[in-house]
């Protein structure tokens, strides 16, 4: 995730009665990410939202408040059967990750003690990141739901702590209700964070009236958050053999901001940047004609890259066309930003790599 905003059709905690007609408002103003609690809606309703925002091209997002354990349980049997692609929230990593390990969703519990609804985050705040680490290390965990703004205390320092504890991103929800908040996420070291009472109610600045424009204004800052964002990005490299020397040159002159970022490679593109610029941190897939490719569509499909840089040469035929093929397809569905050229990819690096002074 490189710094995403998640639309949540709820309020106080609560899926809202009105979703279906606010799903549609909230793709008309651009969300992408969108998602709903485990309460407020019937079972068959939820299936009815997670269907259309798979099929508006989004990515569904589905969020535990329930607070006893057979509860918490029952909602990660139903983010499984409604085939949501995030479960986020519970306290039961545990027990829940016996039930969606098998399943492609990707799983980002809440850290630290949860208690009330709607739910409150207590310390102190060592308590929290110590939860944090624990939660991380668990295989089937992906991530972190971290209910920030519900902690009475230094919210910007346990942000901070727990983002920098940790490898794996951490999405911040609760109470986000404005822009000095948004950027304090984003500076912290978030990858994402949730909105839902806050939008609508109209709390954001806004060009016009009503949810739609609400939804536009908070992307807007979204935007000028990732500027300051803080979070690693995860980058794919790839080029064919006669385009290498061109990402060699690319990868010299953005080595500054690529710098602290994460970039998977495949096999001989992986070899060359370590040579380049061993300061970079590189993971090396299979060759591609060893399935290095398919390796990167399946990194995509899961959500697991911020974007793809793969320097394509057109003139000539290339065994692996079908595989580029592939993964173009891939990189359309799962909505990821995708570079075929040094030009695309300046653009990409000023969108999400460069940060303010």
């Amino acid at each position: 995730m490189a710094f995403d905003f998640i639309l949540m059709l709820t309020e106080n905690d609560r899926t809202i009665p009105d979703a279906k007609r606010r799903l549609d408002e909230a793709l008309e103003g651009g969300a992408r990410h969108i998602g709903f609690k485990d309460v407020g809606l019937p079972l068959t309703e939820l299936q009815d939202l997670a269907d259309r925002i798979r099929a508006a091209g989004g990515r569904s997002y589905l969020e535990v408040v329930s607070l006893d354990e057979d509860s918490e349980l029952a909602s990660a049997r139903a983010a499984v059967g409604l085939d949501v692609d995030c479960l986020l929230g519970g306290t039961r990593a545990e027990a829940v990750t016996t039930i969606t390990r098998d399943h492609p969703l990707r799983y980002y519990p809440f850290p630290g003690r949860i208690v009330g609804h709607p739910s409150v985050l207590e310390g102190p705040a060592s308590a929290i990141a110590d939860s944090a680490r624990a939660l991380a290390e668990l295989e089937h965990v992906h991530g972190l739901d971290l209910l920030a703004y519900r902690f009475d205390g230094d919210v910007a320092g346990l942000m901070a702590q727990v983002c920098g504890g940790i490898d794996k991103p951490v999405i911040m929800a609760g109470s986000i209700d404005s822009a000095d908040r948004v950027f304090a996420a984003a500076q912290a070291g978030a990858a994402g964070f949730t909105v839902g009472t806050a939008a609508l109610a109209e709390a954001f600045p806004a060009e016009d009236r009503g949810f739609v424009a609400q939804v536009r204004a908070i992307l807007d800052i979204t935007r000028r958050a990732r500027a300051r964002s803080t979070a690693p990005r995860r980058l794919a490299l790839v080029a064919h053999d006669t385009r290498k020397s061109h990402l060699k040159a690319w990868v010299q002159r953005h080595a500054r901001a690529l710098s602290g970022h994460r970039l998977v490679c495949t096999g001989g593109t992986g070899r060359m940047v370590a040579e380049i610029a061993p300061e970079l941190t590189v993971r090396r897939l299979q060759r591609g004609a060893r399935g290095g490719d398919q390796q990167l569509g399946a990194l995509v499909a899961t959500g697991e890259l911020d974007a793809v840089i793969f320097f394509a040469d057109p003139t000539i035929a290339h065994g692996g066309d079908a595989d580029l093929q592939a993964l173009t397809r891939l990189a359309m569905l799962h909505d990821t930003p995708l570079a075929l050229s040094p030009g695309s990819a300046d653009l990409l690096a000023s969108a999400l790599l460069m940060q303010e002074d």
